[in-house]
């Protein structure tokens, strides 16, 4: 569904909701209108026990008996004939009217939820740095929860209530006008009284919602580091930090439910009123004659049809006020726009060379931290290089720039003499496969893990890919090979493991440009020989650019680069920046056991 700018960020969350269900005018329309109906013929027995009251007093005197049915039995005969025809009625448009709200309800918190979901995912990946994942999942689950909530009962309650009022008004005048304004008098009462609990309800729900965001947020942090905890015995310091929560989440919720209890009783006692009123005022017209008793007996119980209803407002309220929060929530969401926007050049992989430019580049993150400053760098396509330098160095924020999950400060980044800014990010992203550090893994099988952005691969194509990263001699091993399921974030497997099921979905790809981020960073030396050959072969005719602080995994790249604090310090091959006497070769000592000349050489270059 389309949405305006105006829509997702101002006016009221109900005309707001409105705005965006646009799209369904045509359903709510429909599920309004059975509604509708089902509460008119709901409506009508009182008036068929007042026909009943006229004809047993009234006999040949009664409307129907003034209609020309003067036969008692034919109009106890009728009388039954319209009760049956009505009771049908209002049960087939009760039983439509609830499946068609239900179903409008599924289908826009289905829309929603997706919609919401697909649009955080094109936001960029600043935003998410800044955001809890546990928020997040409290707005695209419960949030849109409570929307469904109200739709599937709240909003069909306001379109009978409003009915009630009409229809019931309507035969209020046209039975005794004179005392019609009494049964009235307790509604505009309601209404004011419903309107200020909305507004002291609302403050209330919004903070409830919050807290709903801070306990998703410590459930999904802890679960997420259930390992971590476990291994510092942190279980009861966990539980008591939930235990706060929830607490405050109870606390937040007595404050709303103290409140929105109140308003049923409250509105009981103003029905009361008017229920007196006509029941004084009505009997003394029938006194006097002015009034049929049968007449008498359908005010009776269509003021009792016409308040009583109006107890409901207070749970119709209470479910509006709550999704009304929500909304708020969930249309904000919608409402964020990505910094990054996206180009409008189309680059097919299958014509990408490979060829990157960092042309006099800077960059600084949100808090106006300068990362990269003044960087140039030429990788040329086919070729593998290198980037090395000591942590904070600025090496993984310059693969986060590759792959435009930020845009630069200053200067450009160009991709085949194209700026990144001016690509399509899915073409960008498509031409480049990432093997990171921190792999990666959905639970779910071995086999989906490594068709992940190749759903459409064979069996050969996924085994072959298996073969290249050395993991089909493992993955055989496992309980059910391919089909095995790894657990969340692969958990079931080893970190060596995980590796190269990484390398094998990059193998798969079959991306013009490879990058390695630390991709043997963390594994034994055994599992790195076995993953550096699977690099090897895999690096050849494509561009590789390879980020390592184990130098013996890069010194046969075709360039190194070195940096350090965002800097180009030293470039070259292996053998020249060892003989150059630089940071690269004080690190190379370190790393090959010459500590001492190595420590005398960092401390100089720290000088």
């Amino acid at each position: 569904m389309a949405m305006t700018e105006s829509t997702a960020t101002s006016g009221h969350p109900f005309v707001r909701l409105l705005n965006y269900a646009s799209a369904y005018k045509r359903r709510v329309g429909l599920a309004s209108l059975y509604s509708t109906l089902g509460k008119i013929f709901d409506i009508m027995p009182p008036v068929l026990i007042g026909m009943a009251v006229d004809i047993v007093v009234e006999r040949q005197d009664s409307l129907l008996g003034r209609m020309g049915v003067t036969d008692l039995s034919q109009q106890l005969l009728i009388l039954g004939a319209l009760t049956l025809i009505i009771w049908i009625l209002e049960s087939l448009f009760e039983y439509i009217q609830r499946v068609y709200w239900r179903n409008l309800a599924q289908s826009m918190q289905h829309d929603l939820r997706v919609e919401a979901y697909d649009h955080v995912q094109h936001l960029e990946m600043a935003y998410f740095e800044d955001q809890s994942t546990g928020g997040l999942m409290a707005v695209l689950n419960d949030d849109i929860n409570q929307l469904e909530r109200f739709l599937d009962v709240g909003a069909s309650d306001i379109v009978q209530i409003l009915t009630t009022v009409v229809f019931i008004g309507g035969i209020f005048i046209f039975i005794a006008p004179s005392v019609a304004w009494m049964a009235a008098v307790p509604i505009p009462l309601i209404i004011w009284a419903s309107m200020r609990f909305q507004k002291l309800l609302g403050p209330r729900y919004s903070s409830v919602r919050e807290q709903v965001g801070m306990i998703s947020h410590q459930l999904s942090n802890s679960l997420s580091g259930i390992a971590t905890i476990k291994s510092f015995t942190a279980e009861d310091f966990e539980a008591k930090r939930l235990r706060g929560e929830s607490k405050e989440y109870v606390d937040r919720n007595s404050r709303a439910i103290i409140l929105s209890s109140a308003f049923t009783p409250m509105i009981r006692m103003i029905i009361v009123s008017g229920f007196i009123a006509i029941t004084i005022a009505g009997g003394q017209l029938v006194f006097d004659g002015a009034l049929e008793i049968g007449a008498y007996s359908v005010l009776i119980f269509m003021t009792q049809r016409l308040l009583w209803p109006l107890t409901k407002l207070g749970e119709t309220f209470d479910l509006y006020q709550r999704a009304m929060a929500s909304t708020i929530r969930i249309l904000d969401l919608l409402g964020i726009e990505s910094t990054i926007v996206d180009g409008h050049v189309h680059l097919p992989r299958e014509n990408v060379r490979g060829q990157l430019w960092l042309d006099n580049v800077d960059f600084r993150y949100g808090n106006g931290q300068e990362v990269i400053n003044g960087l140039t760098l030429d990788i040329p396509a086919g070729d593998t290089v290198a980037i090395v330098g000591a942590t904070g160095a600025g090496k993984s924020t310059v693969i986060k720039l590759l792959l435009r999950y930020y845009d630069v400060s200053s200067g450009r980044i160009t991709l085949d003499g194209y700026d990144l800014r001016h690509l399509q990010q899915k073409d960008i992203r498509n031409a480049i496969g990432l093997v990171s550090q921190d792999v990666f893994l959905f639970h779910g099988t071995v086999r989906e893990n490594l068709t992940y952005g190749s759903e459409a691969a064979s069996e050969r194509q996924i085994v072959e890919a298996a073969m290249i990263a050395e993991a089909h001699e493992f993955i055989c091993d496992l309980p059910q090979g391919y089909d095995t399921v790894v657990g969340e974030r692969g958990q079931k497997l080893s970190g060596g493991q995980r590796q190269r099921l990484s390398i094998a979905r990059a193998v798969l790809k079959d991306p013009p440009i490879l990058i390695l981020d630390e991709a043997t960073s963390s594994v034994d030396n055994e599992t790195e020989a076995a993953i550096q050959r699977s690099l090897d072969r895999i690096a050849v005719g494509r561009t590789t650019i390879v980020i390592a602080h184990r130098l013996s995994t890069v010194r046969n790249a075709d360039m190194i680069h070195v940096l350090q604090n965002g800097q180009l310090l030293e470039s070259g091959h292996h053998d020249e920046l060892v003989l150059l006497g630089g940071l690269y070769a004080a690190l190379w000592r370190v790393q090959t056991g010459e500590r001492a000349l190595a420590e005398s050489a960092l401390g100089d270059l720290r000088q």
